[in-house]
């Protein structure tokens, strides 16, 4: 991790923060569909009394430091940042989740298996990514004939049109882009491997805070938190909601395709910030254990989940 000696550095400092107990800042990294219900909480966090800021960052590692410097109290991306700063004693928490596992395979027509893949060219973002390694780990358990052809092509949208193209066999998809092609009619992709099945305790996205935070604001963190809970419940029972919070926090415009996009999520479940348990975060650091992310720790070391108990 790029960050990794300015985190021991501010590991070992006091949070600074602010002065008012009932002042705090959240820190998000370019906030998308999955990530807006954060915002419908600061903002419910804000009718209860508290003045919260939300600050936009454009690298995880960003937020990571601030957090331990205590220049943030919350903020939420991929769980692996975290779990490598808190391995490095810095003092952060993972305590509720962003959204569960929505990984999937998805493969040019023909392509059922893994072993259809030994040799042909397989898109990924990067080498580091999260959806890299749950490829890779795939591979490892069910590949026979070889492994495939890896290429680092960025973006999601720009690999499913690359898999479109023919340019690639397969890919790791999130829901929302395999949703979007088949809306417009140019694909009815099927999962050749959906990860949310396969790998139900890995959690690839949290909601992490810091611990003096935590300790010094139950109360506020708690508010924030039941927030964050209330918000996933709603739209799993009207996934309308989350269009309208698209539309609001993000300036979307309601189409066919966003409509399509939310109900996905809420039919598959995704959105539950109180899912996490001391099990399946033991799953998810044992599974960044096994990829080489992070050394051995325990699910008590890591997360606090007292605030969704």
């Amino acid at each position: 991790m790029a960050a990794g000696a300015a985190l021991v550095v501010a590991s070992g400092l006091a949070a600074c923060g602010k002065s008012d107990p009932n002042a705090y800042t959240v820190a998000l990294i370019e906030p998308d569909l999955t990530t807006v219900p954060l915002l419908a909480a600061v903002d419910a966090a804000r009718e209860a009394g508290y003045d919260v800021d939300v600050i936009e960052l454009a690298e995880p590692e960003l937020a990571i430091e601030g957090l331990a410097r205590g220049d943030y109290a919350f903020s939420a991306e991929a769980t692996s940042p975290a779990l490598l700063a808190i391995e490095k004693d810095a003092p952060i928490r993972i305590v509720a989740d962003v959204i569960g596992n929505q990984w999937a395979v998805y493969g040019r027509p023909g392509v059922e298996d893994c072993d259809d893949l030994a040799g042909r060219p397989v898109g990924i973002f990067s080498e580091g990514a999260v959806a890299t390694a749950m490829i890779r780990d795939w591979v490892a358990d069910e590949c026979t004939g070889g492994e495939p052809e890896y290429l680092v092509i960025g973006g999601s949208d720009v690999r499913a049109q690359a898999l479109l193209a023919g340019q690639i066999d397969a890919t790791a998809l999130e829901i929302a882009d395999a949703v979007a092609l088949a809306e417009a009619g140019e694909t009815d992709l099927a999962p050749i491997i959906d990860f949310g099945q396969t790998l139900p305790d890995l959690h690839p996205q949290t909601v992490y805070a810091n611990s003096d935070f935590l300790g010094d604001n139950p109360k506020a963190a708690e508010t924030f938190i039941d927030a964050l809970v209330a918000v996933h419940e709603r739209i799993n029972a009207d996934p309308g909601h989350l269009v309208d919070l698209a539309v609001q926090y993000l300036g979307e415009e309601r189409t066919a395709e966003l409509e399509a996009v939310a109900a996905a999520y809420a039919a598959a479940g995704l959105f539950d910030a109180a899912a996490l348990t001391e099990e399946n975060v033991q799953g998810t650091i044992d599974f960044f254990t096994e990829a080489g992310v992070v050394g051995e720790l325990a699910a008590a070391d890591v997360a606090d989940l007292s605030f969704i108990e």
